[in-house]
């Protein structure tokens, strides 16, 4: 005679409302939506689709596993980390502790800079990718222009690592030059490129210990620090850049709320032309574009 199977432990709506309850005491920001997600994650779903089996049983395995990440996520483990996984401009992306979570914000900066390839007058147009972390914009850069030859760099081999996985889901293992660098240092000496795109570390130091546990804890450090004001970078990219750019060629960077004009300053100091600063959908100044001015004086 055959043991009667095991019965389920809970429905998915039980499933969820539990959840939900326990990261709301944890102060976890939307727990209703966190607690579907990671449930969908546990029973291989898509998230939607809860809402068509709220009735169903949950086994106790699956109960258990879900038990277990929400503890996690209680403990303020980002949730990208936890599925694995994270969208950035409609594209699944391996995240994990080895670099920065694609935020959406970024998106705008993806987006811009592929309009500006797809606008390119030459045949096969030279990107880098300064600091490229999860490879989230080289990536895009690639995919946006197949002609384009890419390059991106950044200090961190982990980081690295996990750009050259996420190219590769991608069928980009062969289209994107990996470097490690400590900014443009690791490059070819004279090689240069038509549009340089940047999301460096902007949060000022002494300001990472206000950020939310699930970024100053789970983010690397090197991703998220960019000096007492947190303008290390901009400095860097104004000293430096020119020489890494061709004529004609374009800097786009990601730049923290507030900062927009004390970074057009800093390129204006350095002989750069600030061609635009955009808002990104939440009204802040978000992307800034600049390109070295043809007065050297």
């Amino acid at each position: 005679m055959q043991p009667a199977p095991e019965r389920a432990r809970m429905t998915v709506l039980e499933a969820i409302q539990k959840s939900t309850a326990f990261l709301e005491r944890k102060g976890v920001e939307q727990p209703r939506y966190q607690s579907e997600m990671l449930l969908a994650h546990v029973m291989g779903l898509a998230r939607l689709q809860l809402y068509l089996r709220y009735a169903d049983g949950v086994d106790a395995p699956a109960v258990e596993r879900l038990r277990q990440l929400v503890v996690r996520r209680g403990n303020r483990e980002p949730l990208q980390h936890l599925l694995g996984t994270v969208s950035f401009c409609g594209r699944e992306l391996l995240t994990g502790p080895q670099a920065l979570i694609p935020r959406p914000e970024t998106e705008l900066l993806a987006e811009r800079a592929s309009q500006w390839l797809r606008a390119f007058p030459g045949a096969a147009p030279r990107v880098l990718d300064f600091g490229t972390g999860s490879g989230c914009l080289a990536i895009c850069a690639a995919l946006a222009c197949p002609a384009a030859q890419v390059a991106a760099v950044d200090i961190s081999r982990e980081a690295l690592e996990l750009a050259r996985q996420n190219a590769a889901r991608h069928g980009l293992g062969d289209r994107i030059r990996f470097c490690l660098s400590d900014g443009f240092t690791g490059l070819d000496e004279g090689s240069a490129f038509d549009l340089i795109v940047a999301n460096p570390p902007y949060i000022p130091t002494g300001e990472i210990a206000e950020l939310a546990p699930e970024v100053r804890d789970h983010d690397p450090r090197l991703a998220l620090d960019g000096g007492p004001d947190g303008l290390r970078f901009y400095r860097l990219l104004a000293a430096e850049a020119r020489q890494r750019l061709h004529p004609g060629g374009c800097l786009l960077m990601e730049i923290g709320a507030g900062q927009a004009r004390a970074v057009a300053g800093l390129f204006a100091e350095k002989n750069w032309v600030v061609e635009a600063v955009e808002q990104d959908y939440s009204g802040i100044e978000r992307i800034i574009k600049v390109q070295p001015s043809t007065d050297r004086a």
